[in-house]
């Protein structure tokens, strides 16, 4: 059962963030578990982990990974601004600021630091731009299927016009799976994943089925990284640092390896038939990807 804890983002905005898998048990003195260090523990004396989603994804999409980690980790994921259960305020603020502050406030609030932060896409960037602002908050780092250089205004025009596409509403959750699993031009080959990625972030209204989130504020919270590289952020980045990519993804072995280099203590590992989703496509691989960097954060 999912547990909920909200949180305070910058300016007011109130944040859902979620517990999928009890904490891991402590040991007979209350020490935390075997083996932890309590100076770096969360507040109930785990090691914490805070995981952020990607653009139009919501904290259920790390459900799966929360609840592996919780066996010796305090895993924690956040729903961020404008997305899942968080507030989604019309003339509130999608800077790169409001979310990079978010999910500091967030840490602290849960007693999660010094952290693990784990980011798919945006909320990777989110991680690695509050690594490096906050060294003294974060321990370790997995970027997930996120790019460092300029995307470009083709890129923003693009989005604007795939979002126009969806033939909203939808009648039901299996025409929401069929369209983005199958039908979506953006589509080059029938992805059950993605349609089941898609069909966690849709709600039922009086007409069918519409996204829990507003796309416009979608559009915002993106135009604040597209047009800018985000090399400079990464080479602040003073902990280790994992770049996980999919060999399908958006993100490219030239410029994850570039990353990696760029990255003071920068690792660097791939998912074989895993797309953009690297997570929800292939969890078993992805877990099998970041599980050895963990182990080495866990010896640091």
């Amino acid at each position: 059962m999912a547990r909920r804890i909200d949180v305070t983002g910058t300016g007011g905005v109130r944040l859902a963030a979620w517990e999928f898998g009890d904490p891991p048990k402590t040991d007979p003195a209350g020490s935390g578990p075997a083996g932890s260090d309590p100076a770096r523990d969360g507040s109930d004396g785990s090691p914490g982990v805070l995981l952020l989603h990607g653009l139009m994804g919501r904290a259920s999409h790390w459900a799966s990974t929360a609840r592996w980690l919780s066996g010796r980790y305090r895993a924690v994921a956040l729903d961020q601004r404008g997305h899942g259960r968080s507030d989604k305020p019309p003339k509130g603020s999608f800077t790169r600021d409001a979310y990079v502050d978010d999910a500091e406030a967030a840490l602290e609030q849960l007693g999660l630091a010094p952290v693990v932060l784990i980011g798919h896409a945006m909320g990777a960037l989110t991680a690695w731009q509050l690594a490096a602002k906050r060294p003294d908050l974060v321990r370790g780092l997995i970027i997930c299927d996120m790019r460092a250089s300029a995307l470009g205004a083709a890129s923003q025009r693009e989005w604007d016009q795939w979002f126009k596409s969806w033939p909203l509403p939808f009648a039901t959750l299996a025409d929401v799976r069929k369209w983005f699993g199958e039908d979506d031009p953006w589509v080059e080959r029938p992805n059950p994943a993605r349609g089941e990625f898609y069909a966690e972030v849709m709600a039922e209204s009086p007409d069918g089925w519409r996204p829990v989130f507003d796309p416009e504020q979608m559009l915002r919270s993106r135009e604040t990284w597209v047009y800018d590289a985000h090399w400079e952020e990464l080479a602040q980045v003073r902990c280790p640092a994992l770049v996980v990519r999919g060999l399908d993804g958006e993100l490219g072995r030239a410029e994850a390896q570039e990353m990696v280099r760029v990255l003071p203590r920068g690792q660097y590992a791939e998912v074989a038939d895993a797309g953009h989703l690297v997570h929800y496509d292939q969890p078993e691989a992805w877990r099998a990807a970041i599980e050895p960097f963990l182990d080495a954060l866990s010896t640091d």
